[in-house]
């Protein structure tokens, strides 16, 4: 895949329409630009702008928006089609101690209502937070409602007060859960209206559409032929009069009219030249099949998209597919044309899309659409769910994503979108190495299957290990209700499969509980003789139709269990047949409403779907993956039963201070690096982390006379060597502990002073640490996907035993639930086997706030605490590490494309 380079300054995003626009700073070249914008506004737009008619007025603006940058002003543009049609800027209030700014905002004449001045407004409030204001403020006139209208639909609490004529607004900054899912709801919008051409064109043209029989372009417009497109359908192919019995025009320029959508096949050297043709001739929307782009032609091809307002899917891809009856398009080279159904597939590589389509198509799932993204430089899996979301017909997803171009959006669509409709994914690329740059346990144990199962894990989709065990999840997701819990009742002829099948659930985390003896009873009644009605049932081979169905309907009809598995295998015995007891699983009566699941064991197909009186069961041939797929559906109902989490409120933050101990830090160190004793404990302070009492000494006598302080009960204290760099003091031997008088403490230091004089500014002197719980804390800044914050057990034991869960920050109050239960050392927290339970809510607290702390320094490039004490009544950091790089702000939620 090549590189797509990114500007920081210029960014395109979406209009309500599907209108791409670039949003930039302003700057002195715009002059004639702007004034061209403020002058061709009518007079009424123009005296709602500047309370005049005057055209001074707007000479004089457009001085000031495009004047040199200052620490006081901004102004950004937005521009389409080479001209400015949108300007908002701000001006610090120089009376409101530099947290306020007066905004003014301003729309060419016929571009009002598109959604110009939100968007303009959105990105100038996210430079102004970054910036450390708090508040705008904006003085209109009382019938200019259009942008009244706009200040209040934004999503911030404005408060209007009225002046005679003019209102003046008060607009608080506060990023607040209302405001980013205003934000997202006009994303979501925008993006649709976006993927229109792509998804539901009415028109079609394959560009490089070649006679060959191995050409690719000839097999897309071969499927869209035979697929019965609807709309127009063209082909560009200089050298042929006709291709597939389609009228073949020599260029694009010679096309009767202007198609929605064009595919391009041609050779990567000529996929940026007809991707400007068409953007110049107003195609909306490019599907490119060609690979093999290098840097320079993969940025030419996206400068087209971008500046002629098109959707890109690709380059290097198998194509896209849309089986709505009215659209029936089907733009892919594959062998064969999908089926119309409920399932939407969105896949990087076109093999894997192949085996996914292939694989629903065995089961008799059908697709609602089919996106293979290719090399993915703009339509993503985010712009999928949201299309999946809205488009009336998906209920089932399913994704191969390789990559992430915006994780954290990514994981607040999937939250909102995995509520109305199952979100499976392949976890690719498992086994590469995590980013182990830093020498930290946080970064060494944050890898990058780690993050990606935390994304997965929050945002509430279902992650299977490979294509096989996707397509059997799916199965049981598309064919049964969910379990409300993982009570599995395993019912069996032939008592090894039952076997077989307990085994299965067990290892899937699932359980078997005993039946209650009134369920028993009802059980042995029906069933043969010989039968046992333990957990697993086993019915006896000598179990009929009748018998076995009448097992199935008191089972799904008592709440004892949650979800039943019929293992069954084929045998010779009176008239049970598999056949003939397959039947009893389909032939049902409406009241069976527990989850249902077979295992055939004699089945050929991995997993397929059986008709019922009243749908679908699935049957798989193995236990495994029968168990699997059910362990799936039983997350998936537990994580539907939770209502969404919130991040929780803390006291006693200083984010200011916070940002200047940062700031401070690295004008002496412009290349970042760790932070010395002194600044990491005043940096944690700001968030409230608790530390153990300690001071800092730069000589023996400094350190007596600080052991003396603050000595425990016992006398004893602890000296930590310190220089620069410093990041495993037990394995550099840099720590002295159990020192009891000043003799002790004289003698460490002289040591440490001996071994690392050449490199040691200090030690630190701590009281001796009582007995308890070490656990152990800590974020890594993934360049990705955001902070990552992990816990799990501490102390020395952390790096062998390697048992940390992991949480994508900002952490929810569900979240930092899930961070304390996941490791396998949680039972001790809550008291089991040991002197517990430890103070469970300072636990969560320290979490949140080294969550909060990630969130709201982005120069935080890990931090580490190990270990953490975890006593009865408090949780402290008894050792700290904070890692520093020069970085910008980035607000992950800010409209804008890749």
């Amino acid at each position: 895949m090549s590189a797509i380079p990114v500007s920081g300054d210029r960014v395109h995003a979406l209009l309500v329409d599907g209108t791409t626009v670039c949003v930039r700073p302003a700057g002195p070249g715009d002059h004639d630009a702007v004034l061209r914008l403020y002058t061709g506004m009518s007079d009424a737009n123009l005296r709602r702008r500047f309370f005049t008619l005057s055209r001074r007025s707007a000479e004089l603006a457009a001085a000031r928006v495009t004047r040199p940058a200052d620490s006081g002003y901004h102004a950004l543009v937005a521009e389409h089609g080479g001209r400015i049609i949108g300007i908002a800027e701000y001006q610090k209030d120089a009376r409101a101690s530099g947290d306020s700014a007066e905004i003014a905002l301003a729309v060419s004449d016929g571009r009002h209502r598109r959604g110009v001045g939100t968007l303009l407004l959105e990105h100038l409030v996210s430079a102004a937070r970054a910036r450390g204001i708090r508040t705008f403020t904006a003085d209109a006139l009382a019938d200019n409602h259009d942008v009244l209208k706009v200040f209040a639909d934004l999503g911030l609490r404005a408060v209007r007060q009225f002046d005679g004529p003019e209102v003046h607004c008060l607009i608080p900054l506060d990023d607040t859960e209302d405001y980013r899912v205003s934000v997202e709801g006009r994303g979501r919008a925008a993006d649709v209206a976006s993927l229109t051409p792509l998804l539901r064109p009415e028109s079609v043209v394959v560009v490089g559409a070649g006679r060959s029989p191995g050409s690719v372009g000839r097999a897309v417009l071969r499927n869209l032929r035979t697929g019965r497109f609807p709309g127009r359908l063209f082909a560009v192919n200089p050298k042929a009069a006709t291709t597939c019995g389609v009228h073949a025009y020599p260029s694009l320029a010679a096309l009767p009219l202007v198609p929605d959508l064009a595919v391009i096949a041609v050779p990567a050297a000529e996929v940026a030249e007809a991707a400007k043709e068409c953007g110049t001739l107003g195609v909306r929307a490019l599907l490119v099949v060609s690979g093999g782009l290098d840097a320079a032609q993969a940025t030419a091809l996206l400068a087209a998209c971008r500046n002629h307002d098109m959707r890109l899917v690709g380059p290097n891809c198998l194509g896209l597919a849309n089986t709505e009856e009215a659209v029936r398009l089907d733009a892919t080279f594959a062998a064969a044309h999908p089926e119309p159904g409920t399932a939407g597939v969105a896949v990087q590589c076109g093999g894997v899309g192949i085996a996914l389509l292939g694989g629903l198509e065995r089961l008799g799932i059908g697709v609602s659409s089919f996106v293979s993204l290719g090399d993915k430089y703009d339509v993503s899996g985010n712009d999928l769910l949201q299309w999946w979301e809205s488009d009336g017909r998906t209920g089932l997803a399913l994704l191969h994503l390789e990559s992430f171009g915006n994780p954290r959006a990514f994981s607040r669509t999937a939250r909102r979108v995995t509520r109305r409709m199952p979100i499976l994914t392949v976890d690719a690329g498992r086994t590469e190495a995590g980013r182990r740059a830093a020498a930290s346990h946080t970064a060494a144990a944050a890898t990058t299957t780690m993050t990606r199962r935390a994304l997965f894990t929050q945002a509430g989709i279902t992650a299977t290990r490979t294509v096989p065990e996707l397509l059997e999840a799916a199965a049981l997701l598309h064919a049964q209700p969910l379990p409300p819990g993982s009570r599995v009742a395993v019912v069996t002829n032939a008592g090894g499969a039952g076997v077989l099948a307990a085994d299965a659930c067990a290892e899937a985390g699932l359980t078997l509980p005993a039946l209650p003896p009134h369920l028993v009873d009802d059980l042995l009644r029906v069933l043969p003789r010989a039968a046992t009605a333990g957990n697993p049932v086993d019915t006896t081979a000598a179990v009929s139709e009748e018998q076995l169905r009448a097992c199935l309907d008191r089972l799904a009809a008592d709440d004892a269990v949650d979800a039943v598995l019929v293992a069954l295998v084929p045998t010779a015995v009176a008239a049970a047949t598999g056949d003939v007891l397959v039947r009893s699983l389909t032939h049902a009566p409406d009241r069976r409403s527990r989850t249902t699941g077979a295992i055939l064991l004699d089945q050929e197909t991995p997993v397929r779907l059986l008709p019922t009186d009243t749908g679908q069961i699935p049957a798989y041939a193995d236990p495994q993956a029968a168990a699997r797929a059910l362990a799936h559906a039983a997350e998936r109902a537990r994580w539907l039963a939770r209502p969404p989490g919130t991040v929780p409120e803390l006291d006693d933050v200083d984010t200011d201070r916070a940002r200047a101990v940062v700031a401070a830090h690295l004008e002496h160190h412009p290349d970042g690096g760790w932070l010395d004793p002194r600044t990491c404990a005043e940096l944690l302070g700001c968030y409230g982390i608790p530390q153990v009492p300690w001071a800092w000494a730069e000589s023996e006598d400094e350190a007596v006379l600080a052991a003396d302080r603050l000595k425990g009960p016992g006398g004893q204290v602890v000296l930590k060597a310190h220089w620069p760099g410093l990041v495993h003091k037990t394995t550099e031997h840099a720590v002295r502990l159990d020192l009891r008088g000043d003799a002790q403490v004289r003698a460490a230091y002289r040591d440490f002073e001996l071994r690392f004089g050449h490199v040691m500014s200090g030690a630190v002197v701590q009281p001796l640490a009582p007995r308890g719980i070490e656990l152990f804390a800590g974020v890594v800044q993934d360049e990705v996907f955001g902070p990552l914050v992990l816990f799990g057990l501490g102390g020395t034991a952390s790096e062998v035993l390697a048992d940390q869960a992991a949480r994508l920050a900002p952490l929810t109050d569900h979240d930092v639930h899930d961070l304390i239960t996941a490791p396998r050392c949680a039972p001790l927290l809550f008291g089991l086997d040991a002197p517990g339970p430890v103070d469970l809510a300072g636990l969560e607290q320290v979490l949140l706030r080294l969550s909060r702390m990630a969130s709201d320094l982005p120069q935080l490039a890990e931090a580490d605490l190990n270990p953490v004490l975890a006593l009865r009544d408090r949780v402290t950091a008894l050792d700290a590490r904070v890692r520093l790089l020069p970085r910008d702000a980035h607000d992950p939620y800010l409209r804008r494309l890749r």
